[in-house]
């Protein structure tokens, strides 16, 4: 439209200015033509054109602006401001915008030959300058539309992205050691059965306990939010690892920690517990939660590491990860690897009181052996 406007302005200054018939519609032609390619530079992508191409239109526009000048002199002069936008869009900035300021000052040139006033000569080149920078943005605000549209869909497609790698790094973090946990007690159940039923009894209540957590587990998974409670894993590691066999040392010194961190620092201490259930052959277990200033610092360390382990399971892996995602969104870090030949310690350290933003971490801050526990 805007482009429709300003050509019909140049068209009534060529009917006014008592031009031939042949005149005018030479006039008219090149009109025609300089509106063609006008909209051929105004298109979005056109500046990522072949550079050949580009200079091939704009010499041709070039062209049909200047040569009717020595014809038609000021009253073709709007003409040269779809050159100077079309400089603007399809050339780079320096280059293009040098130009631009040529091309409104070349429009003293005509106003000089025909003696017109200064008033009449600035208004010239300023009505030449502003109608390529309304070229220039318009045609600019077009392709900048079309480019948030197309963001628009890319942003919802990694919203679904994010929200199926956040299902499965909860799922994998909230069931992994309530399946660890039913399967280390299905197994103390089959050897209880035989010599002491009764025992056998209590701990298929706890297995039952435990299946239920699960199914609640996966139900706040799929509602988008959990509830986990440090304390609540501490007890449930004390427990389960007593059933393993495996001594615990527990210190826990918190104070006021705020919901969001305990859930991160449960996670943490669940993965870590699945990781001692599932990969090492431990005897001793030490947790440690502790608050130091604005800081809260857990610390899990056994000594059941084994040399050369790999998992067989081919999903597996993937914890440690996840946790550094969880721990890296509430400005925190995570660091886990060996101390010795048969120790292995994870820490985790977030802020008591977290805020809203993403603090980034330094590439390498979690160290995952591979024969980690």
């Amino acid at each position: 439209m805007a482009l429709l406007s300003f050509t019909l302005v140049t068209t009534l200054n060529l009917l006014d200015a008592g031009l031939s018939e042949n005149e005018l519609w030479f006039a008219l032609g090149a009109q025609a033509v300089i509106s063609a390619l006008q909209l051929r530079h105004s298109a979005p992508g056109a500046n990522r054109a072949p550079l050949w191409n580009r200079c091939l239109t704009l010499g041709v526009q070039a062209l049909l602006t200047y040569l009717p000048l020595l014809v038609f002199r000021a009253e073709w002069g709007s003409m040269a401001g779809f050159l100077a936008g079309s400089l603007l869009l399809l050339l780079p900035p320096r280059i293009g915008w040098s130009l631009y300021g040529v091309t409104g000052i070349s429009l003293l040139v005509p106003s000089l030959i025909e003696d017109r006033s200064v008033l009449d000569t600035v208004y010239l080149c300023q009505s030449t300058m502003l109608t390529g920078l309304i070229t220039f943005g318009l045609s600019r605000l077009s392709e900048l539309v079309k480019e948030v549209h197309a963001a628009r869909g890319e942003l919802a497609h990694m919203a679904v992205t994010e929200e199926r790698l956040r299902f499965a790094r909860d799922l994998h973090d909230l069931l992994g050691f309530s399946l660890s946990t039913i399967t280390l007690k299905s197994e103390l159940i089959h050897r209880l059965i035989p010599g002491h039923p009764e025992r056998a009894m209590e701990e298929i209540e706890d297995v039952l306990t435990v299946a239920r957590d699960s199914l609640a587990d996966v139900r706040r998974v799929a509602r988008g939010f959990q509830d986990m409670s440090l304390e609540r894993e501490i007890n449930s590691a004390r427990s389960v690892l007593g059933a393993a066999d495996i001594g615990v040392d527990i210190r826990v010194d918190l104070g006021e920690v705020s919901p969001r961190s305990d859930s991160v620092l449960a996670a943490v201490l669940r993965e870590a517990v699945t990781n001692v259930l599932r990969h090492s052959l431990a005897g001793h277990c030490a947790i440690e939660a502790v608050r130091t200033g604005e800081r809260v610092r857990l610390t899990v360390v056994n000594d059941g590491v084994q040399a050369g382990y790999r998992d067989p399971s081919p999903d597996s892996g993937s914890g440690l990860s996840n946790l550094e995602a969880r721990v890296r969104a509430i400005g925190g870090t995570i660091r886990a690897g060996r101390l010795d030949d048969r120790t292995f310690r994870l820490v985790a350290e977030v802020p008591a009181q977290p805020g809203n933003a993403q603090m980034p971490v330094a590439d390498g801050e979690l160290t995952v052996e591979e024969s980690a526990a």
